[in-house]
C-alpha cells in the first residue's frame, strides 16, 4: 500500500490565472480586437502589451501563443481565440515547456548578446508548432544596442516567427520598435470587476469573507489582478476560515476609514488635543502613520473630486456610511479648505516618509493641520478688515472703549485713520511734505536706469534681470517714476514684477507704466550691437551665403577674427626655450 503525497499547494494567483480571453477580466476592447483579427487571418506578426503590473501582460501573451499554436481535441484546428487547452501545443505553452515558445525576461538578459540568440534562430522553422513565438517580458529594459539589433529582423520576420512584448514602461521603449509593432494598453481593472473576480475565486476556495474585506482589498490593489489575488489568498490564511474587515485592516496596517474620518472631522474642527489623541489610539492599534496620512489625503482627494462631480460618490469601494459622511463634507467645505489640506497633506507625507521616527513627524504634521485648518482665506481677511469699524481715540489703545467701564460699546462716527502717521519736524513742517522730502532723499540712490539694472543685479534676480535687459525699451526715467515700451519677447507681467521688486528692495513705491511709443533699443541690443554687425557681415559674404543656400537650416553659433585667431594661436603655441648650457658642446 502506497500513501499519495498530497499536491504541492498553489497560490490563488497562479491557480487562477486566466487560460483563456474568456477569463481575462476587463480587457474588453483588446479581446475584441485580438478576435476580429484572429477570424480575418489577419495576425500582427508583433504585439507589445503594456499596462500597470498584474494586469495581465503576460498572460495574454500566453493566451496569444496557444491560439496560435492551438490543433484543437483532434489535431485539425486553426488559430483561434479560444485554444483548446487540451491539444498536446495548448498544455505545453501552459506548462512553460513548449519548445517553440521561447520567453526571455529582458530585466535579468539586457544585452545585445542575448538578442543575437534570437536572430540567429529565427531563421530555423518551429520544431512541432504552427509558430515559433518569442515572449519578451519587461522589454523597456533591453540595452539601446539590443533594440537596434532586433529591429531587422522585427520589421521583416520569417513568416513562422511572431514577437510578443509586455512592458510596464512603453515611453521607455523606441519608437522605432513600436511602430513595428501592434500595441494593446491594458487598463486598470475596474473595482467592480474586481470585486466580482475576488469572490468567484473566493467562492471556488470556499472561503467566507465580506463584501467590506474585499472592498479594501480592491482598494490596496490599485487596478492590478495579482497583487488582489494575492492579498486576498493572504487575507484567507489570516481570516482562518471567515475573514471580516477589521482582519484584512489589521493585515494591510490600515486605519478604520470611519476612525480616520473622525480624525479629519477633528483636524478641521481645529480640535488639536482630541486629533492626537485619535491618531494616537489608531497607532496603538497598530496602524501604520504613514498609512494614516494616506488614508487622509485619499480622502481629501475623494471629498474635492464629490464637491465637483457629485457622480463619484458612486465608488463600490466606499460604504453607504462612508459614501453619506463624504457627501456631507463635500457640501460643507469649501474648496479652498480641501485644496490647502491636500497640499501640507502632500507635505506631511514627505516628512513622515523622511523622518526617523514615523509618529512623532505625524504627530506634528497633525498639529500643524488643525492650527491652519480654520484660518481664513486671504479674501476674508481683507473682507474684515473692510467691514471692522474705523477706530476712535476714546478706547484703550484708541480703539473701541472696553465693556464695562461704563461706555457703551458702539464707536462714534470718525473719520478712518490716515494709514501712515509720522511724528511732526522738529521744523514745524507738514508730515505729508516731510515724508515726500525722505522719499526723494531715498530714490536719489538711483539718479539712472543703470543704477536700477544694478539693483536688480545685486538682488540676484536673475529672471527679472534677464526680463528688464531684453524686454525693456526705456522711454522716460526719473527716480521712482519708469515708463517703457515692451520688446516682442518681454512677458506681459514685467511692468508690474519691476515695480513691486523696486518697491520691496527701496521701501519706496514706484511708478512703473508700459507706453507705445518708444523705440529706445534694449540693454541686451545694445550690448549686443558689434556681435550682431560682425554676424551681418559675415552672413553676407559670398561665401557664407552659398553655404546657407546648400544648408538652410545651418545657423551662425560662433564668429572668429582674424585677430583672435592670432591671439589664440599664440596663446597655444610652444614657448620658446631659451638656449641653455650643454655640458658637452665644444668649447
Amino acid at each position: 500500500m502506497t500513501d499519495t503525497a498530497p499536491a504541492p499547494y498553489q497560490v490563488l494567483a497562479r491557480k487562477y490565472r486566466p487560460e483563456t480571453f474568456a477569463d481575462l477580466v476587463g480587457q474588453d476592447a483588446m479581446v475584441r480586437t485580438l478576435k476580429n483579427a484572429f477570424e480575418a487571418d489577419r495576425i500582427a506578426q508583433a504585439f507589445i502589451m503594456t499596462g500597470i503590473r498584474g494586469t495581465g501582460k503576460t498572460t495574454t501573451a500566453r493566451i496569444i501563443a496557444k491560439g496560435m499554436n492551438c490543433i484543437g481535441p483532434d489535431g485539425t484546428g486553426g488559430p483561434t481565440t479560444d485554444p483548446c487547452g487540451k491539444c498536446e501545443h495548448c498544455v505545453a505553452i501552459m506548462e512553460g515547456r513548449h519548445v517553440d515558445v521561447m520567453e526571455m525576461d529582458a530585466a535579468s538578459r539586457t544585452g545585445v548578446g542575448d538578442i543575437r540568440e534570437i536572430i540567429e534562430s529565427v531563421r530555423y522553422r518551429a520544431a512541432s508548432a504552427r509558430y515559433k513565438i518569442y515572449i519578451i517580458d519587461e522589454v523597456h529594459m533591453l540595452s539601446t544596442s539590443a533594440f537596434n539589433a532586433l529591429l531587422k529582423t522585427l520589421e521583416e520576420p520569417p513568416a513562422h516567427v511572431k514577437f510578443i512584448f509586455a512592458t510596464t514602461e512603453i515611453r521607455k521603449v523606441p519608437v522605432t520598435v513600436l511602430s513595428r509593432c501592434q500595441r494593446f494598453d491594458l487598463r486598470r481593472i475596474e473595482p467592480e470587476d474586481m470585486i466580482g473576480l475576488l469572490r468567484r475565486i473566493a467562492t471556488a476556495e470556499g472561503a467566507q469573507i465580506a463584501d467590506d474585506a474585499l472592498a479594501l482589498i480592491v482598494r490596496a490593489a490599485e487596478g492590478s489582478a495579482r497583487d488582489a489575488t494575492s492579498l486576498l489568498d493572504q487575507a484567507i490564511s489570516h481570516g482562518a476560515g471567515e475573514t471580516t474587515a477589521d482582519q484584512v485592516r489589521a493585515m494591510l496596517g490600515l486605519a478604520d476609514r470611519g476612525r480616520v474620518l473622525d480624525l479629519l472631522d477633528m483636524i478641521l474642527r481645529g480640535d488639536a488635543a482630541a486629533a492626537l489623541t485619535e491618531l494616537g489610539a489608531q497607532y496603538a492599534e497598530g496602524a501604520d502613520p504613514l498609512a494614516v496620512l494616506r488614508d487622509l489625503a485619499e480622502i481629501t482627494h475623494w471629498v474635492s473630486v464629490v464637491k465637483i462631480t457629485p457622480d463619484a460618490a458612486e465608488d463600490p469601494t466606499v460604504s453607504p456610511d462612508e459614501r453619506t459622511r463624504g457627501q456631507q463634507m463635500a457640501e460643507a467645505l469649501p474648496m479652498r479648505v480641501l485644496t490647502r489640506m491636500w497640499q501640507m497633506l502632500l507635505k506631511a507625507l514627505e516628512e513622515v516618509a523622511a523622518a526617523p521616527n514615523a509618529m512623532m513627524a505625524a504627530e506634528m504634521a497633525v498639529i500643524r493641520l488643525t492650527h491652519v485648518a480654520d484660518l481664513p482665506s486671504p479674501e476674508e481677511l481683507v473682507r474684515r478688515l473692510q467691514d471692522a469699524p474705523p477706530p476712535t481715540p476714546n478706547g484703550p489703545g484708541g480703539g473701541i472703549p472696553a465693556p464695562g467701564n461704563g461706555a457703551s460699546p458702539v464707536t462714534a462716527e470718525a473719520p478712518p485713520a490716515p494709514a501712515y502717521s509720522p511724528a511732526p519736524r522738529g521744523n514745524g513742517g507738514a508730515p505729508t511734505a516731510a515724508l515726500a522730502q525722505d522719499v526723494q532723499a531715498a530714490l536719489a540712490r538711483y539718479p539712472t536706469f543703470e543704477h536700477v539694472v544694478e539693483l536688480i543685479r545685486a538682488n540676484r534676480d536673475v529672471k527679472l534681470l534677464v526680463d528688464v535687459e531684453t524686454g525693456v525699451r526705456l522711454v522716460s526715467y526719473q527716480p521712482g517714476r519708469i515708463e517703457f515700451t515692451p520688446a516682442e519677447q518681454a512677458p506681459s507681467d514685467l511692468a508690474q514684477r519691476l515695480g513691486s521688486s523696486l518697491q520691496r528692495w527701496t521701501g519706496n513705491r514706484w511708478a512703473v507704466s508700459v507706453v507705445s511709443d518708444g523705440d529706445a533699443p534694449t540693454i541686451a541690443e545694445v550690448r549686443d550691437a558689434a556681435d550682431l554687425a560682425l554676424k551681418a557681415e559675415a552672413e553676407a559674404h559670398p561665401l557664407v551665403q552659398a553655404v546657407l543656400a546648400q544648408f538652410p537650416k545651418a545657423r551662425i553659433t560662433r564668429i572668429e577674427t582674424p585677430e583672435e585667431r592670432a591671439s589664440k594661436v599664440e596663446t597655444e603655441a610652444l614657448p620658446e626655450v631659451e638656449d641653455e648650457w650643454d655640458p658637452f658642446e665644444e668649447e
